[in-house]
C-alpha cells in the first residue's frame, strides 16, 4: 500500500463515520419525511419543527431570529432536528441554511472553501433580517458551522448584523483530528489530495492558510457576544480547548463542568445533548439565564 493511503484511508473512514452518523436522523422518520431535494424551508417544515418560517415574526422576548448554521458533512435539517425544536418551543424564530456544497456531492454540505461558505451565511442572513424585519440575528453553529460565521463576522460586514455568536464544539484554532493530519506532510501529495476532495476540511486543520488569516489581530471582533461549549471527549475538534476563543465578550463553556456524568463527543454535542441545547438558550438570552446542570436534561 502507498504511504499516503495509510494516512487518507483512516481519515476518510473516519469522515464516512461522521456522516453515517449525521444522515441517520432523516432516514429514521416515518414514510411521510420530506423529499431531501426540496428546499431548507419546505424540509424543515415538513418534519414538524417549524423553523425556517418567513412568516415568523421575533417576539419583544426574543427580539433577534436564530439561524442555525450545520457542520462539516451536516445540512440544513439532518444538524438541527433536536436543537431548532428546541429553540423553536421556548418562542424563537429559527432559520438554517445548506452551504459548502460541492458538485455532484448530494445530502452532505460543508465540504468547499471555508470563506465561499461565509460569503453564502453573508447572502442567508440578509435574507432572514429582511423576511422578518429584525435588525439583527443571533448565530448557533456546530464544528465548521461555529467557526466559519467568524469570517462573515470579520471580513464580511457580519459584525453589523450579529449579536451573538454561540459555537458548538466549534474548529475556531483547527483541529489534528488526533494527531492525524499532522501525519500529511510527510507524505507527498496528500494533503493536496485532501484540499482538492474537500477544500472544507483542509482549512480546519491546525495551522491551515485560512485559520491564520482568521486568527490574525484577535479571536473576536467588536460588538458580538461569543459563547463556545465544548465537550472534553470531542474527538474530532482535537484538543478540545483549540475550540475556545480569546477575547472580550467571550464565554468558554466546557460540557464536563456543568454536568460531569455527560459524556457526549463531537457529535452527540450538537445533534442531541439537552444540557448544551439548554446552554445555547442561556447564551441567546442571557438576561434570563438559568443554571445549566445534569438536571437540565429535563428541562
Amino acid at each position: 500500500m502507498l504511504p499516503w493511503k495509510r494516512v487518507i484511508r483512516p481519515l476518510a473512514a473516519l469522515l464516512l463515520a461522521a456522516a453515517t452518523v449525521l444522515t441517520v436522523p432523516t432516514g429514521a422518520h416515518a414514510s411521510g419525511a420530506p423529499d431531501r431535494e426540496s428546499s431548507p424551508l419546505e424540509r424543515g417544515r415538513a418534519l414538524g419543527g417549524g423553523w425556517n418560517d418567513h412568516s415568523c415574526r421575533p417576539s419583544a422576548a426574543h427580539p433577534r431570529p436564530v439561524v442555525l448554521v450545520h457542520g462539516t458533512f451536516g445540512n440544513s435539517v439532518d444538524n438541527w432536528l433536536g436543537l431548532a425544536p428546541y429553540l423553536e418551543h421556548r418562542g424563537y424564530c429559527v432559520f438554517s441554511l445548506d452551504y459548502g456544497q460541492l458538485p455532484g456531492v448530494p445530502f452532505l454540505h460543508g465540504l468547499g472553501p471555508v470563506e465561499k461558505s461565509a460569503e453564502q451565511l453573508d447572502a442567508f442572513v440578509d435574507e432572514v433580517l429582511a423576511a422578518t424585519g429584525a435588525a439583527e440575528t443571533d448565530i448557533v453553529g456546530h464544528s465548521q458551522g461555529g467557526m466559519m460565521p467568524r469570517h462573515y463576522l470579520k471580513f464580511l460586514g457580519g459584525a453589523d448584523e450579529v449579536n451573538a455568536l454561540v459555537g458548538i464544539a466549534p474548529s475556531n484554532h483547527g483541529t489534528t483530528l488526533g494527531g492525524l493530519t499532522r501525519l500529511l506532510p510527510y507524505f507527498p501529495g496528500a494533503e493536496d489530495l485532501l484540499t482538492d476532495a474537500t477544500p472544507a476540511l483542509a482549512d480546519q486543520i491546525a495551522g491551515s492558510d485560512f485559520l491564520t488569516r482568521l486568527n490574525a489581530g484577535g479571536d473576536t471582533v467588536p460588538g458580538v457576544r461569543y459563547t463556545v461549549i465544548a465537550t472534553r471527549y470531542d474527538e474530532v475538534v482535537t484538543p478540545h480547548r483549540s475550540g475556545f476563543l480569546t477575547g472580550p465578550d467571550v464565554r468558554n463553556v466546557l460540557l464536563q463542568d456543568l454536568c460531569p456524568l455527560d459524556l457526549s463527543e463531537h457529535l452527540a454535542i450538537g445533534l442531541f445533548d439537552r444540557i448544551a441545547f439548554h446552554e445555547v438558550a442561556n447564551a441567546l438570552d442571557p438576561a434570563h439565564a438559568r443554571p445549566t446542570t445534569c438536571a437540565s436534561v429535563f428541562h
